[in-house]
């Protein structure tokens, strides 16, 4: 982005992960003005909305906004109610199938959130940290959910049916690896000491190391030849 140009206005998810941490920081860096959104959805573990907030602050960003859900009226997922989370799986078995840590058109509901903010900040730009590559086989994670959710986006809202925004969906993770995710966020300053990704952490925080989230963790930081800074209750 010039200098001589404004700067454009997007809105974030943030969830205090890797990657969507990441993801605010690419779009720092390409110049963005950034709004970030985190949800307090019923997630059994709260840590990572404080790793948001850590995050924001430390990226300076303008304004941050956590929003409240409720998905556990629907349940159905480890994440949203009493079922075990999935530990000491492979790679190989995470692609096999949809894991119970899925939790039930989180994406889409995540974005519309963020559609419906960005229509009001006058903004046309947002920006998702899903990723194809290196997960846990999401549905809402693939190329097809992301371009299929644009094109609705831009007949959903006034704004766009009168030809004042036109929504693009940023994913600049999405066909890497999480050892490039990690290089990039290096390189662009990104501190992972303050971001949690497991899906099952201890009171104070430490990231299990057993869960599938924590294993693609360890296995990018791998990959790219540097330590992970948090703490982990067994690696």
């Amino acid at each position: 982005m010039c200098e001589s140009c404004p700067s454009r206005k997007a809105v974030v998810l943030l969830s205090g992960g890797l990657d969507s941490s990441t993801t605010a920081a690419i779009a720092v860096s390409e110049g963005f003005a950034i709004n970030a959104m985190t949800f307090r959805y019923g997630q059994r573990h709260q840590y990572e909305i404080e790793c948001a907030r850590r995050v924001a602050e430390r990226m300076g960003i303008i304004q941050h906004i956590i929003a409240d859900i409720d998905l556990r009226i629907f349940g159905a997922s480890a994440l949203t109610s009493d079922l075990d989370v999935p530990k000491g799986r492979s790679t190989d078995e995470m692609q096999g199938c949809i894991p119970v840590t899925y939790v039930p058109a989180r994406n889409t509901i995540f974005l519309s959130f963020a559609l419906a903010w960005a229509e009001v900040l006058d903004c046309q730009d947002i920006f998702i940290g899903v990723n194809a590559v290196d997960y846990s086989g999401y549905p809402d994670c693939r190329p097809e959910f992301i371009q299929a959710y644009q094109t609705m986006a831009n007949l959903a809202t006034k704004a766009a049916v009168e030809g004042k925004q036109h929504i693009h969906i940023h994913t600049p993770l999405i066909n890497l690896t999480k050892g490039q995710i990690v290089q990039r966020g290096i390189k662009l300053g990104v501190d992972y000491s303050l971001t949690s990704t497991c899906y099952s952490p201890s009171e104070d925080g430490s990231a299990c190391g057993e869960c599938d989230a924590c294993i693609l963790r360890l296995k990018g930081f791998e990959e790219a030849g540097i330590t992970d800074p948090i703490k982990y209750v067994s690696r």
